[in-house]
């Protein structure tokens, strides 16, 4: 083994480590939100002599009660600044990411293993907001959370809408001529089909982008990359081959916050759901109030609750505070068996 490979294998421990103390933080911040108070002492003093016993020969105790001291101060610094925490489904690096980062950059993007565990953090306010794709202009709605929404009682509180860019991703240094297989999420690898097969890479399904940005980084199979952001290559370090491979550049995802609370803003769109009988005409009636109040509709979806019913998904441009709208929303309530207002809010379009 030569000096430059050990310091390469150095470097990449030093970013897993870094990630780690990140992932430590992120717990000590969802701590701070189940605590009554942030000191705990008798807790520090367990966690430290837990540590120390489990020194080696390389690491002295007093080493370990050094870092972890500096580590626990840190972590209390951050609970003290009672920073808002916004939750997103998957690895660090999704997409839903960075929409999160785009609608609030002073937000602390946390993640969530499955869109239900975002849903009931937000819920049980463990989470300030939760970010949630819900359409593609290529991959249509994201159904999963469209049925999550159906049973909630959070509101929407603002949108985004962003350009997914896909990037082609590998460990720095990589020979790209070398590269035959790329990993990423099924509905990414679809996106970039036409420049899979114009370079003759053999697409392999993963659980999303980020989680196979890291795979790459970590373990490092040779004659791999990976299809994700250009926020993946920051974080995992990895070297971007080459940027905006999708088929379409029209490729655009929209995410809707989530919060317990209202949107305090007069807002610029509307989002409802409602059911209504199932009888002939009866979504005809409800379309219809929004064309005699000269409302646009951007969104119309239909999610099937049990055999025979929907729930509808339906967004238009106006706040609650517009007369037609109130006109239009007081109209619908008569003429649905279900109405829910999910939220009147901003949205944010990336460039």
């Amino acid at each position: 083994m030569t000096l430059e490979e050990i310091r390469e294998n150095i470097d990449r421990l030093d970013g897993r480590i870094v990630k780690l103390l990140n992932d430590r933080m992120e717990q000590a911040l969802l701590a701070g939100r189940l605590k009554d108070q942030i000191e705990d002492s008798e807790r520090e003093r367990q966690v430290l002599e837990r540590l120390r016993g489990r020194a080696t020969d390389l690491i002295h105790p007093g080493f370990v009660a050094r870092v972890y001291g500096d580590i626990m101060e840190e972590s209390k610094t951050l609970q003290q600044k009672k920073r808002k925490l916004g939750a997103f489904q998957g690895e660090h690096g999704a997409y839903s990411e960075v929409a999160a980062r785009a609608w609030d950059p002073e937000l602390i993007p946390m993640p969530c293993p499955e869109f239900t565990d975002l849903f009931t953090g937000v819920e049980e306010g463990l989470y300030d907001f939760g970010l949630v794709p819900v359409e593609n202009t290529l991959g249509g709605p994201v159904g999963p959370v469209n049925d999550l929404l159906i049973g909630t009682e959070l509101r929407v509180a603002g949108a985004v809408e962003l350009p997914v860019r896909h990037c082609l991703l590998a460990p720095p240094g990589a020979d790209h001529r070398g590269i035959r297989r790329v990993y990423s999420h099924p509905q990414a690898l679809a996106q970039c089909r036409r420049f899979l097969a114009r370079n003759k890479l053999e697409p392999v399904r993963y659980h999303d982008t980020a989680g196979a940005a890291r795979m790459i980084a970590d373990k490092r199979p040779g004659g791999a990359a990976a299809i994700g952001s250009a926020l993946c290559a920051g974080l995992y370090d990895l070297e971007i081959l080459k940027e905006g491979i999708e088929d379409h550049e029209r490729n655009l995802t929209r995410f809707l916050v989530l919060s317990r609370e209202d949107n305090r803003e007069a807002g610029e769109k509307c989002s409802i759901l409602f059911s209504t009988a199932h009888k002939a005409g009866t979504l005809f009636r409800v379309l219809e109030v929004f064309a005699r109040q000269g409302l646009n509709l951007t969104r119309i979806e239909s999610v099937p609750e049990e055999p025979g019913t929907y729930a509808f998904f339906l967004d238009f441009v106006g706040s609650i505070q517009d007369p037609p709208v109130r006109k239009a929303i007081e109209a619908i309530k008569g003429i649905t068996t279900r109405f829910k207002l999910l939220g009147c809010y901003l949205e944010k379009r990336v460039s």
